[in-house]
């Protein structure tokens, strides 16, 4: 869908978005703060800010009830949610053009004027309790934050969280909102049918009752790598392991396009090097690549399933095309086949407003970069070899990196799997 983006800077020190979506009959909206879990007050109370992200869309200055509000606000046909990370706090919203005025009306309301109280607080810690107790049986979800430890950054596992439950006052909950909900720590992405509107909408936003504060920094942990690591579960039917890299640096768009080409030639299909192969030979259902950039480091990571009598098997393919990838055995057609494959997904991607809007809200959530739609395509058809084997040989050299799994085994399958990892760690300059 043709769209364009314009950056609105607010007389209150908030920043946001407009993405004009000619005929569209959905406008979307995303409001973003800085205060997931990191910005709690401190570690006794870290489930603070899920908390209120739950109680979000409760009581406020209009509405006595969460189930007051709610109804008013879907009652033709909106959506709404919120959620929260370790350090962001989201409110999102889509509904028919036709009443985007007054659901951006209801969203001010519960951010800016929400009423806190007791009742809401006790329903709401129930609700997250039951939430992060589910979370104990994903055993993705128990796996990444004890990653993200064994590198140094400083979370807590789900288990740990659910000890801060209880430790969460009504006060701590006012308090982090006051703190956090602040016009210059707030950004926004606004997307639909917007010629002929944007001023109406900058006076809903400039109206937003919220003292003006200040844009939080993000707490930067100095990242390192850890010896293997299990989380043992007597259900664990198989190995669920996760292969974090880390260089300490945010890399550029274009060598993140790289590093998407290389995991799609590595995991992307049934006739990829690591992903396919293990699947012709029975070795594993799936196996994933990943790439991203946070604020200060970049993380490449590769996760997967296996079954035990296996795993050293897949790992052994692991090492092998990742040592070639090294030593740039990469063909142009399998190349080109992954840039085809970026380009596709990337014009699938613009479909509907929200997915137009997803586009921009993460990486403008994060620092405020407006990344350009139109110049994706030029980016991914500049990738080459030499930028492939460049980024990945700098997170060999980087030398910044966990294992870690969930199984019922014992820890010494996973030295096994770990030292099969670590030669390609022994680069010839070190």
């Amino acid at each position: 869908m043709n769209h364009t983006v314009e950056e609105v800077k607010l007389k209150n020190g908030a920043r946001g978005l407009f993405i004009n979506v000619p005929g569209a009959t959905v406008m979307s909206m995303q409001f973003h703060f800085r205060a997931g879990s990191r910005y709690a007050k401190n570690k006794e109370i870290e489930q603070v800010a899920h908390i209120m992200e739950h109680m979000a869309f409760g009581a406020n200055a209009r509405f006595r009830s969460e189930n007051t509000f709610e109804a008013e606000f879907t009652k033709n046909g909106a959506y709404h949610n919120a959620y929260t990370s370790d350090l962001a706090m989201v409110y999102e919203a889509d509904c028919a053009d036709f009443e985007w005025d007054r659901i951006l009306d209801l969203q001010k309301l519960s951010i800016c004027e929400p009423r806190f109280n007791e009742k809401e607080l006790d329903a709401e810690k129930g609700n997250v309790r039951s939430e992060i107790t589910n979370y104990l049986n994903d055993h993705h979800r128990i796996l990444w934050p004890r990653i993200q430890q064994l590198l140094g950054e400083d979370v807590l596992t789900p288990r740990q969280s659910l000890s801060t439950i209880n430790t969460v006052t009504l006060a701590d909950i006012r308090e982090h909102h006051r703190r956090t909900h602040t016009t210059s720590n707030m950004r926004f992405v606004i997307s639909g049918k917007l010629r002929g509107r944007k001023a109406d909408i900058i006076r809903q936003l400039e109206s937003f009752d919220l003292p003006e504060g200040e844009r939080f920094a993000v707490p930067r942990d100095q990242l390192h790598s850890a010896n293997p690591a299990i989380i043992r579960r007597k259900d664990a039917s198989n190995l669920t392991f996760g292969w974090t890299l880390s260089v300490p640096r945010v890399l550029s768009d274009e060598e993140l396009d790289a590093l998407d080409t290389l995991n799609h030639i590595l995991t992307g299909t049934a006739s990829s090097r690591i992903f396919g192969k293990a699947r012709a030979k029975g070795l594993a259902y799936h196996v994933g690549a990943y790439a991203g950039a946070g604020f200060y480091e970049s993380s490449w990571d590769i996760l997967a399933q296996v079954n035990h009598d296996t795993a050293s098997q897949l790992f052994d393919i692991m090492v092998r095309e990742i040592k070639a990838v090294l030593d740039g055995k990469l063909t142009d057609g399998e190349i080109e086949a992954a840039k085809s494959f970026g380009l596709g997904r990337h014009q699938m991607g613009a479909q509907t407003v929200s997915q137009i809007s997803g586009f921009y809200t993460n990486r403008y959530f994060a620092d405020d970069f407006i990344k350009d739609y139109d110049k994706v395509p030029d980016f991914m058809r500049r990738v080459t070899r030499e930028k492939i084997v460049a980024v990945a040989k700098e997170f060999i050299e980087a030398n910044t990196w966990v294992l870690a799994a969930v199984s019922s085994g014992d820890k010494d399958e996973l030295v096994t799997l770990h030292e099969k990892l670590a030669p390609l760690f022994a680069t010839e300059d070190k």
